[in-house]
């Protein structure tokens, strides 16, 4: 298969000034795209601004022939987010791909942890996905496409230490994509989740020393096609960490059914209902709420 290319396309990257948004705009500005990049350019706990960083990667997009504008704006806000999403309108006059790559680290245990710094990464990560996703959506309806890549991370899908904020948000940016792809599949808008693992500075602090190479690099490829039109899934969690590809996914054990239970009564059935020997996977589009529904009245009804 020849070399994917977005000519005629325009991106939006939010949090594209270093790290994995980085990688992600050069990449797809080296394969023809127009690229709004977007970061504030603050630190790893979302203070301060640098207009640096994403002027950087404009520069180096530009050099190589390529178009890209700097856009500074914060997805924190409503207001941050529909000024992203009009700088592609208002320099390109149209939105073909939204990468939602913008985060922040608070961390803290559980019982210490604030509620600014729990509010702050959310605002910033799941928030932030639908400040852009919500003014990005009906313009991509109304030209019958769009590529929308939504990022979480191990943390959201298994949990961690200390990042009760990043795990709430990483796991919320699952159920928005959902959505997204569930009303997006009749207007041409695609919707998946890429869930990476790379060493950037959020890293730091981390001995790596051990790690195989973990670079952005290895993971861009995979939101490149994710965003690309020959994208022939949605409503998917791509899963890219040292080379590794995969998907993940959600799934169900058949479970049990009884016509009525004691609280002895799950506890007796555990392993029965814990069985994941014959799991159900419920494809998200066209219909996995309903069949999960229309699948577990069937056990009901035959008793």
């Amino acid at each position: 298969m020849s070399e994917a290319r977005f000519d005629g396309r325009v991106a939006v990257i939010t949090g594209a000034g270093r790290g994995l948004g980085r990688a992600y705009a050069l990449l797809l500005g080296g394969l023809g795209a127009k690229v709004v990049v977007n970061d504030p350019g603050g630190s790893m706990r979302g203070e301060g601004v640098d207009t640096g960083p994403a002027d950087e990667v404009v520069a180096a997009i530009t050099a190589a022939g390529g178009d890209a504008v700097a856009c500074t704006e914060s997805v924190a806000t409503a207001r941050g987010g529909r000024a992203i999403v009009e700088s592609a309108l208002d320099h390109y006059g149209r939105l073909d791909v939204l990468v939602h790559n913008a985060g922040i680290v608070r961390s803290a245990p559980l019982s210490e942890m604030s509620y600014e710094d729990f509010d702050a990464v959310l605002d910033v990560h799941l928030r932030g996905a639908f400040h852009v996703v919500r003014p990005a959506f009906p313009v991509m309806c109304a030209a019958g496409y769009g590529r929308i890549v939504l990022t979480s991370s191990i943390g959201g899908l298994y949990g961690n230490h200390y990042v009760a904020n990043y795990g709430t948000a990483k796991a919320g940016m699952i159920g928005l994509s959902n959505v997204v792809a569930l009303e997006g599949a009749e207007h041409g808008v695609a919707c998946n989740v890429i869930v990476p693992g790379a060493v950037t500075r959020m890293a730091e602090g981390i001995d790596t020393s051990a790690y195989p190479p973990m670079g952005p690099e290895l993971i861009a490829p995979v939101v490149g096609w994710l965003a690309h039109e020959s994208c022939s899934v949605t409503g998917e969690m791509l899963v890219a960490i040292a080379g590794r590809v995969a998907r993940a996914f959600v799934a169900e054990t058949p479970g049990v059914y009884r016509p009525a239970w004691t609280v002895g009564d799950v506890g007796d059935r555990l392993a029965e209902i814990r069985d994941t020997s014959d799991p159900w996977i419920l494809p998200v589009v066209p219909s996995a709420h309903v069949d999960h529904i229309r699948d577990s009245f069937a056990m009901a009804t035959k008793g």
